[in-house]
């Protein structure tokens, strides 16, 4: 039970790291930094964005419009943190 908890955290931390990674690409996009007629670049972007866009675009739908400012990838980095928290207060006691 307790290594089924560990591979959870893993995949977490993982998948932050996607989320992290799509906002970075999608920013140096934004202001020209990178080209999306790059083959690697556009993969990157095409994959973190399907990885990252289902729990995104639920989230959108929560909070109000605050113009060109996306936060959802910070409300979604949050909830994964707390997720993390959540599950480590858990395993605490079992451990010891």
């Amino acid at each position: 039970m307790i290594a089924i908890f560990y591979l959870v955290l893993q995949i977490l931390k993982l998948y932050s790291y996607v989320v992290i990674a799509n906002v970075i690409v999608s920013w140096l996009i934004a202001f020209n930094v990178l080209n999306t007629q790059n083959r690697f670049v556009y993969a990157l972007l095409e994959l973190t964005y399907r990885l990252t866009e289902p729990f995104l675009s639920r989230i959108r739908g929560f909070l109000p419009n605050l113009g060109a400012l996306d936060i959802s990838p910070i409300v979604l980095l949050l909830l994964i943190w707390f997720i993390e928290m959540c599950m480590k207060l858990y395993i605490a006691p079992i451990i010891f």
